[in-house]
Formats: C-alpha cells, sequence, structure tokens
C-alpha cells in the first residue's frame, strides 16, 4: 500500500463553494438573482459564491498555512450543494465554468496548493441528461438501464413513505436517482469522467457515499484509471467508521476519519459538549483521557502508518455541526482539537470558516456564508492561533511522519504522546481541564526538548524530574530535533484572558 508523498505534509481546507466567496472578476449572465451574502443558511438559495471567488482568497489560505484544497461539489447541479449532477463534465456556469476550474488549478498550483474534487457517482439527479431521456422517453430510451427503474410511468416528484420513488433513488428521495453501476456504458461513462478532471489538472478525488457503491471490480477500475493519469492523485472516500476493506492497496488510499472527529471533540470538550446532538456514526459522549487514548489507539491500529498518514484528518464538515457549536461554543476546547489535529498523523482538514469562529448546528445551519462582509463576526485571535498551530506542523516532519505513543506520567488528567522520527521526536502535552496541572517527567529523557513557555507556564527541575505545569485548557509541545541548528518550540497553545474569554495564540 503505497499512499500519495504529499498528502503526508499536506493542511487541507474544505471549501463549500456557493458559501465560501464572490469572486471580483466574475462575470454572471445578466438577469441573475441572488440572496444576499450571509442570507440565513435555512433558506437554501444561492449566495453567489463562485470559484473566482476561491482564487481571490488564495493569498489569505496561504497565510492559514493551507496547501491542498477540497471542494464540495462544483459540476452543473440544480442545488448549491451541487450533490444533484446533472452534466459531469461541466462546472457549474454559476461557479465560472470551466473556465474558472482552469484558473484556479493554474493559481493554486503556483502557490504550491493541491486541489481535490468532490466525486458523486452513487447517484446523479433527475436532470441528468440520460435520466431526462428516460422521463422523455418512457421505456423506450436506449439509456432505459442506465438506472434501476421499478414501476411506470415515473413518479420524479412526488414521494413519501406510502409511495416512494419507483426507481432506485439515493435515501428514496426522488431528484437522486441512482446509477445502475452494473451497467457497462454507466462504469464507462464513470471512470470517463474521474479520467478527465484529472487530466484536466486536479489532483484527486473526495468520494461521496462510496459504500453504496457495493461494487469491488468497479473502484478497482476507478484506481487504476486514476492512478494512470497521475500515480501521486489522492483518493479519500467518505466513510464515518472502520474502513479496511478499502485500504489495501486495491481501492482508495485514505478516508475521512471522522473517529478522529468524535473522539477528539468528546475529549477535549467533554466539560462543554452539548448533550442533544446526536449524529449516526458520531457518538458524542464525554471521555477521559484513558477512553480517548484507547479510541485512538484502535484508529491507528485499523491500519499501516502509510494509510493513517494519509488519512484525512477533520473535526466537521457540510454533514456535521460546526464543532465549535458541538462543543458549546467553547473556543478553547477548539483550539486545542486544532493542537490534536496538527501534531497526530493524518492530514488535517480545516472547515471554511472555523479559523475565525464561524459556528452553527446541523445541515443547513453549518453552511452558512464566510463572514467577509462582518469582520467583527471574525475571531482574529483564534486566526493566530490556527496559523501558529499550522506552522508548527509544517516546520516538523516529525509532527507529519514520525511515529506515535502515549507517555505514561504522574498526572492522570494530562494528555501525553510522543512522535519520534529518527533523532527528531516531539512530545505533546494537553490540559484539557478548567484547572491548573502538573506533571513531572524524567529529566534524563526530556531535559533536551527546547521549549518557550507561555506567562501562565513554569517550568523546574525535582530532583531527576522535569517539572512541566499547564494552564487551564492549555497545551504544550515540546521539540528535540538535533539536525537544526536551531531547535524550535512551538508551544502554546491557548490561554483564556480573564476579560470576554478571547483565545489567544501562545505560539
Amino acid at each position: 500500500m503505497k499512499t500519495p508523498d504529499w498528502v503526508k505534509h499536506a493542511v487541507f481546507y474544505q471549501i463549500y463553494p456557493d458559501r465560501f466567496a464572490r469572486g471580483a472578476g466574475m462575470v454572471h449572465e445578466r438577469g441573475l438573482r441572488f440572496q444576499p451574502w450571509g442570507a440565513d443558511p435555512a433558506a437554501q438559495g444561492y449566495q453567489g459564491g463562485d470559484l473566482y471567488g476561491v482564487i481571490d482568497k488564495l493569498d489569505y489560505l496561504k497565510t492559514l498555512g493551507v496547501n491542498a484544497l477540497y471542494l464540495n461539489p462544483i459540476f452543473s447541479s440544480a442545488s448549491n450543494h451541487r450533490y444533484h449532477t446533472f452534466d459531469y463534465l461541466q462546472v457549474d456556469p454559476l461557479l465560472g465554468g470551466n473556465d474558472a476550474l482552469r484558473a484556479l488549478l493554474e493559481q493554486a498550483h503556483h502557490r504550491g496548493i493541491k486541489v481535490i474534487l468532490d466525486g458523486v457517482f452513487n447517484h446523479a439527479s433527475r436532470g441528468f441528461w440520460a435520466f431526462h431521456h428516460i422521463l422523455e422517453n418512457g421505456g423506450d430510451s436506449p439509456y432505459v438501464d442506465w438506472f434501476m427503474i421499478n414501476d411506470w410511468p415515473l413518479r420524479p416528484y412526488h414521494s413519501d413513505e406510502t409511495q416512494p420513488p419507483n426507481y432506485e433513488a439515493w435515501w428514496n428521495l426522488p431528484a437522486l436517482p441512482k446509477f445502475n453501476i452494473k451497467n457497462p456504458g454507466v462504469r464507462d461513462y464513470l471512470l470517463k469522467v474521474a479520467r478527465f478532471w484529472l487530466e484536466f489538472g486536479i489532483d484527486g478525488w473526495r468520494l461521496d457515499v462510496p459504500e453504496e457503491i457495493d461494487d469491488v471490480p468497479f473502484w478497482q477500475a476507478f484506481r487504476r484509471v486514476v492512478k494512470e493519469v497521475n500515480p501521486q492523485a489522492y483518493i479519500c472516500g467518505e466513510i464515518w467508521g472502520h474502513a479496511g476493506d478499502w485500504l489495501q492497496g486495491d481501492r482508495f488510499d485514505a478516508t475521512m476519519n471522522y473517529t478522529f472527529a468524535w473522539s477528539a471533540m468528546s475529549f477535549i470538550g467533554a466539560a462543554s459538549l452539548r448533550r442533544d446532538y446526536i449524529k449516526e456514526h458520531m457518538p458524542m459522549t464525554p471521555l477521559s483521557v484513558s477512553e480517548y487514548r484507547q479510541v485512538v489507539e484502535r484508529m491507528l491500529s485499523w491500519y499501516s502508518d502509510e494509510v493513517n498518514q494519509a488519512q484525512l484528518n477533520l473535526l466537521d464538515s457540510h454533514d456535521t455541526a460546526r464543532a465549535l457549536w458541538i462543543m458549546g461554543e467553547d473556543k478553547p476546547s477548539l483550539a486545542l482539537c486544532v493542537l490534536l489535529q496538527m501534531t497526530m498523523p493524518g492530514a488535517p482538514c480545516i472547515y471554511y470558516g472555523d479559523e475565525v469562529g464561524v459556528s452553527g448546528a446541523d445541515d443547513p445551519y453549518c453552511r452558512e456564508a464566510y463572514p467577509w462582509h462582518e469582520p467583527a463576526l471574525q475571531d482574529h485571535d483564534l486566526l493566530a492561533t490556527y496559523q501558529s498551530l499550522t506552522r508548527l506542523r509544517h516546520a516538523h516532519p516529525v509532527l507529519r511522519l514520525g511515529d506515535v505513543s502515549f507517555v505514561e506520567a504522574d498526572n492522570p488528567e494530562l494528555l501525553i504522546f510522543k512522535r519520534e522520527l529518527g533523532a527528531d521526536k516531539a512530545l505533546v502535552v494537553v490540559n484539557r481541564t478548567r484547572e491548573l496541572q502538573t506533571v513531572n517527567l524524567p529529566a534524563a529523557e526530556y531535559q533536551n526538548y527546547m521549549q518557550e513557555w507561555p506567562a501562565t507556564h513554569s517550568s523546574g527541575a525535582i530532583g531527576n524530574q522535569r517539572r512541566l505545569t499547564l494552564a487551564p485548557q492549555q497545551g504544550v509541545v515540546l521539540v528535540l530535533a538535533p539536525h537544526l541548528f536551531d531547535e524550535t518550540l512551538y508551544s502554546g497553545l491557548t490561554k483564556v484572558a480573564a476579560e470576554g474569554n478571547q483565545v489567544k495564540g501562545a505560539g
């Protein structure tokens, strides 16, 4: 099993295109009407974000430490989320069309930023050209076997529990007819789509609900096509739990690591976790230090290091509530979760706006517009914390490629783990409690680790022990890098100011 090398060094940023940014250079046809930027996301309309808007913000993303983008679907569709695809070979004109994607790829690659797209291949939309052909021609359409029709005439606009669609549809939604993957024409078409955009210049695919395509030969063929075009292209599947069979080298490189997400928030945010948030595959219940260690050790044991280093480690996404909302608007807890993202194996993925404190409940409230229009809504202290932590990850290969092991210590309230890569080592200490915590570590092992302490920290020696003191809701990273002339520590993570409960970077 070999995964793309660049992913192991990536910090991803997930963008929901309609809600990220409007491009200064975007020219729409006359007579279009968009919702105001920042409108209530529950209205489900279009707010006018486009790919030129992403281009305009690339320099901002670079300052955030981002070097890879994951874009939610961008192909022509009649929904703002664009999971209802009606033309897989055309970027939605509302996003700028194929020219806008070409410009984005050129500008992103010029800055060293990779771009992966969302592939929705389990289902199309009722506006997809082949399904529309069936709607117009019934059983006489040559494409009738591209979908799974159960009865005639089709009911494409009405369904309920007593009268579901009379064709196979995702979650029985009539707008989302499922492809008949067994049909050779469908397979050829979807593989052509995968090849077309890779040859166009994208750097990989995130695959929507792949488990619903229960067809191993199809996914094996998909991987062959992808890797023939670009051996370093990334294939990441939306699988929310254990995905052992998918990550054996013949299908995907990695998955969206929701186990990382729910366990980090359940541990770090244990004191503020919303107990009313119920989400399938995300058991959001408070975890102790030992319980969190068990989850992480089990998660890492599922796969090889090669896979673990390429997993997409997210905290939230378009399919979940915002991490900040889940943890009861507790920004220090969010910052500590980001510390875990940046110091554990796997490629961190930031959901757009999290870095400035955007919050919201589950879909559609997690899909609001980025608050470019309201600077007062942007938490610049939190942004600085994100920036310091991405710098930390980029500065030290040990945090990207090193082995990971948990450290036993004399304070059970602290999470302590070590990363090791040859002679390079890093020690991460996390205090998620609301109290001052102290830990003693063997001086013989840790005395040479370089450190910079926030004002609320103290360090000292007691006999043969090195003592560390951490303020409430604070983390520290100690680094031993003998190959560097100037050994560097990025510490810090958060301290809570007396006024305003503001998060301040301490790195």
